[in-house]
C-alpha cells in the first residue's frame, strides 16, 4: 500500500500536465470537445508511464494492453466522428451558459475534473502495479467480462456510425445492439472497468478499488453520459416510445 501512495503523486502531477496541455489545445482550436479525445488517451499515457518506470508482471502487462486497446479505439472513434463537425452540442451549451467565466470554468470543470476522475478510475491499475500479482481465476473472469464490454462498446459505436450516415430526419437508432439497450457503448465501457476491478479484487486491499467501476457507472448512468445525451431527444416522440420499451444501459434480450 505504501508503494501505491508513493505512486499517486507523480501520476497526479502527470495528469495535471496532461489536462493543462489539452486545455491549451481546446483554446487554440476553440472547441472543448477535444476533452472527449483526451479521455481515452489519458489512460494510455498513464499505462506507458507505469510500464517504463515500474516492474510489471504478466497480469499487469495484460491489463496495460486492455486499457490501451480501449483507450486508443475510443479516442480514434471520437476523433473521426467529430473531425468534420462543429463542437459537440453539450460543450456548446456550456460555452453559452458560462459566458465570461468560460475559460476558467472549462479548465476546472472539464479538464482538471476529468483528470481527477481519470485518477480514480485508473486506480485498480495503479494498485496492480504496486503489488506482485499472478494469474488467477479472477484474472480470467475479469478478462472475459472486459471482452464482453469491449464487444458492446466497439460494435455499438460502429453500428451507430453506419446508421448516422443513412438515417432519415428524426429517425432513431433501434437496430443491432441498440435494440436491447439505448446505450450499448456506455454499457460496454462500464463493463470493461468492472472487468479490470475483478482482476485486482484478490489483491491486498483490492476490494477498496470498487470506487473505480462505481465512479464510471455513476458518471455514465447519472451525470455526463445518459442524462446529457438524452436531453437532446427529450422532445422527440419516436425516442419517447423507444425509451419506454428499451432500458438505458443493461440490455434486455427478452
Amino acid at each position: 500500500m505504501d508503494k501505491l501512495v508513493e505512486l499517486l503523486l507523480p501520476v497526479a502531477f502527470l495528469l495535471w500536465i496532461y489536462a493543462t496541455g489539452w486545455f491549451i489545445i481546446s483554446v487554440w482550436l476553440k472547441r472543448n470537445d477535444v476533452a472527449d479525445i483526451a479521455w481515452g488517451l489519458g489512460y494510455c499515457l498513464i499505462c506507458i508511464f507505469l510500464f517504463l518506470t515500474k516492474p510489471a508482471s504478466t497480469v499487469t502487462i495484460v491489463v496495460y494492453v486492455l486499457v490501451w486497446v480501449w483507450g486508443i479505439r475510443l479516442s480514434l472513434h471520437i476523433y473521426f466522428r467529430n473531425r468534420n463537425r462543429t463542437e459537440d452540442f453539450r460543450y456548446q451549451q456550456w460555452r453559452k451558459a458560462w459566458g465570461k467565466a468560460f475559460y476558467w470554468r472549462s479548465y476546472l470543470q472539464v479538464y482538471l475534473l476529468q483528470a481527477f476522475f481519470l485518477l480514480i478510475i485508473i486506480s485498480p491499475v495503479l494498485v496492480l502495479t504496486s503489488i506482485d500479482s499472478s494469474w488467477s481465476v479472477f484474472t480470467t473472469v475479469g478478462f472475459l467480462v472486459w471482452l464482453i464490454g469491449f464487444y458492446f462498446q466497439a460494435l455499438g459505436d460502429y453500428q451507430l456510425s453506419v446508421f448516422i450516415k443513412i438515417k432519415k430526419p428524426a429517425e432513431i437508432m433501434q437496430q443491432g445492439l441498440w435494440k436491447y439497450t439505448r446505450h450499448p457503448n456506455y454499457f460496454g465501457e462500464i463493463l470493461m472497468w468492472w472487468g479490470i476491478y475483478i482482476i485486482v479484487l484478490p489483491l491486498p486491499y483490492g476490494y477498496w478499488f470498487i470506487v473505480s467501476p462505481l465512479t464510471i457507472t455513476i458518471l455514465l448512468a447519472f451525470v455526463s453520459g445518459v442524462p446529457m445525451l438524452e436531453e437532446k431527444y427529450k422532445d422527440n416522440p419516436v425516442y419517447s416510445v423507444y425509451k419506454r420499451s428499451t432500458p438505458a444501459l443493461f440490455p434486455k434480450f427478452w
